[in-house]
């Protein structure tokens, strides 16, 4: 579990990250969209650094900015962004969202966040690793909160939360003035419920654009919607 995980363009260390890489993040990196190739990006609860490594990848973003609290994997997601080959794009805080907000010069393009979504009690045995999965160290009022002030008036914000809070979390958002405009609802395979909700907001009301992702046929054959999406990134697709 703790082996580097490579990528076509990149690899990436998380034996001293609680939580690893995992479907959600590569998806999230893949899906969110790049409005402008020069857009400036926040990467909030960076963990590994997956997502502003997959960022890089996808732009030409000259500012890429990743915050994350817990000093382990702080160090580690430097590591991974010195050993990437966009080493010279990529910037990682460590910092708590309240603290980043005081310091802020300019407002973000692009904000992407893979939030901790567990909000009943985890006890795993691993206090990083269940800091990491509950939400009470990023409770989503507080990320929305910082989205509003950290957004610039024309950006969009980019998550992933459990299909189940989908409804609850898109009303949060509404709260802070935030808006969705895509949402993409996903399942393992045809035979399962939807688990995940990856949803798009902005500032403005419009028109949500609503899809269904399927990703697998059967056993480790991906349905070809799920190669599309994230073959730039997955060595084997």
């Amino acid at each position: 579990m703790n082996k580097p995980f490579k990528f076509k363009q990149f690899t990436v260390h998380q034996d001293r990250c609680a939580m690893k890489i995992g479907t959600d993040g590569v998806l999230l990196g893949a899906w969110a969209t790049i409005q402008n190739e020069n857009s400036s990006i926040l990467d909030i609860g960076a963990g590994t650094g997956l997502l502003s490594l997959m960022l890089a990848q996808r732009s030409l973003a000259e500012n890429i900015e990743a915050l994350e609290i817990d000093e382990e994997a702080y160090e580690q997601c430097v590591e991974n962004f010195e050993a990437s080959p966009w080493a010279d794009r990529l910037f990682c805080y460590h910092a708590g969202l309240d603290e980043f907000i005081e310091e802020l010069a300019e407002p973000f393009d692009l904000i992407i966040s893979n939030p901790p979504f567990y909000s009943e009690a985890v006890t795993s045995g691993n206090t990083s690793r269940d800091t990491a999965r509950q939400n009470q160290s990023l409770p989503f009022d507080e990320l929305l909160e910082g989205v509003s002030k950290l957004l610039s008036p024309d950006g969009l914000f980019t998550t992933i939360v459990p299909f189940k809070e989908e409804q609850a979390f898109v009303r949060l958002a509404a709260s802070f003035g935030l808006f969705p405009n895509r949402i993409l609802r996903v399942k393992g395979n045809s035979s399962v419920e939807v688990k995940r909700s990856l949803l798009e907001f902005g500032f403005k009301e419009s028109d949500v654009s609503e899809d269904e992702l399927t990703i697998e046929i059967k056993r480790h054959e991906y349905t070809e919607q799920y190669i599309e999406l994230t073959k730039e990134f997955y060595l084997k697709m």
